[in-house]
Order: C-alpha cells, then structure tokens, then sequence
C-alpha cells in the first residue's frame, strides 16, 4: 500500500500515537481511496487485511492493524466517515461531508513531516521527550524539550545541583579550566568552544521558550535543532568520568 507510506508516519511513531492523531492520515488515505476510486480500500476489513499491510506493517502486523482499527472507530464516533449505503455490513464506509470539512482544516503537513525526524539514530530519551511533538506539529515544544534534555543531561554527568540551571549550569560544567565535562586534553581555545558552544546553545533555543512564544514554522528547521541536541548529548555523555 504505498499510498499509506506517503501518507502515514514510520511504523514505530504511528503505535505510540493516539487514535485522535492517527485519524488525521488515516483520513487522509481514506480519501484519497475514495478519490481514485479504489471504493475496495474504504473498508475496514480489507484495508486492515495483512497483506494490505505487509509492505508498511512488516513484523508489527497485530498491533499496527489495532491501532489504525482504533482510529478508525474515532472516526466513526466523530461523524467523519459513516457506513455506506447500500452494503449489509457497516464495514463499507464513505468520506461524511463533516469528514471533508475535518480533511481541509486537519494539518497533514505536519503529520507528513514527522518522516523527517531520524528518531531511530536519536538519543533514546531525547526521542522519547520530542517525537510526540513534533508530530503533533508542536515545534516550539519539540524545540523546547529537546534543549531541556540536554540541560537535565549535563546536570546529572556533571553532578550539579538542581538549582544550577541554563547558561549558568552550561558554562560550570564545561568551565575550560576545571568544568566536570571539560576534556583536559583539548587544548585552551577549543575547551573554550565547546563551553560557548553548550552555553550558546542553551541560551538561544531552550531559554526564550520558557519564557515567551517562539514561532518555528519549518519542520527541517527543527529537524536540525532536534539534531542539534542529539549531537550535544553525545558530546556530553563521552565527557563523563
């Protein structure tokens, strides 16, 4: 089913979503079934059939089928595809004009997007704190958490206290001279960088959203400070002792 590849996030973020976000590309696909004229595929039976699957589900065919089984009943609760006249069965659907209405104003894009994010090669719990987010198309958040995990992940590497916090905290474990996290055997300029480095990067995208809106509208654009992130967590986590 290479349309539900287009369309639908990577397997591993779609069984962590709930029905209300999956119903956004399950009905994107529907309708664009129902525009091709592929009526076989509005049907829940054959549209959770494995083989229908197989290229998309791969070894997770009994939990990606009840998951998308779970969005589809949401979208029978809300009205937005309803059973199709004519048929025995209320397994035949059709695309409800609510249903149209929820398709033009439902943000796709963002759901599309999330292929972006390499969660798989992220820090496990980095991915954990901003793959939902970013989903949800929520990239000031994304950002957010992204940066506090970095922040939360030094404190605890370099064994600060809890009230050491932000550029503070950044600038006392990467201090170039007797910093927790400071590699010693880099020489002064590049000790340096790195503590500017930590300190810039904290106080340019994890400080201004605790404090007001931060407007990220381009997912790649978030996709490089998620990246980012990563790349600090690494070089954290290699200069623990």
């Amino acid at each position: 089913m290479s349309l539900m590849n287009k369309v639908f996030p990577p397997v591993d973020v779609v069984l962590q979503m709930d029905p209300e976000e999956l119903a956004v590309p399950l009905l994107e696909c529907l309708c664009q079934f129902e525009e091709a004229k592929s009526t076989g595929m509005l049907n829940r039976y054959t549209f959770t059939l494995q083989s229908n699957l197989q290229a998309y589900a791969q070894d997770n065919y009994d939990a990606i089928a009840k998951t998308i089984t779970e969005a589809w009943v949401w979208l029978e609760k809300e009205g937005l595809i309803a059973p199709a006249p004519g048929h025995q069965t209320g397994d035949w659907i059709f695309i409800t004009r609510r249903g149209r209405k929820f398709r033009e104003t439902a943000d796709v894009r963002s759901y599309r997007a999330a292929t972006l994010l390499p969660d798989k090669t992220l820090d496990p719990k980095l991915a954990s704190k901003v793959s939902p987010a970013f989903l949800r198309g929520d990239y000031d958040t994304a950002i957010f958490e992204a940066f506090k995990e970095v922040e939360v992940r030094v404190r605890t590497l370099a064994g600060a206290d809890k009230t050491d916090i932000g550029v503070n905290l950044m600038r006392k474990a990467f201090h170039p001279e007797n910093g927790p996290l400071t590699d010693n055997t880099q020489i002064a300029s590049e000790r340096q960088a790195i503590s500017d480095l930590f300190a810039g990067a904290i106080g340019s995208f994890k400080n201004p959203s605790s404090h007001r809106d931060v407007d990220f509208n381009d997912p790649a654009e978030v996709v490089e400070l998620i990246m980012l992130a990563d790349q600090l967590i690494r070089i954290a986590e290699r200069r623990k002792h």
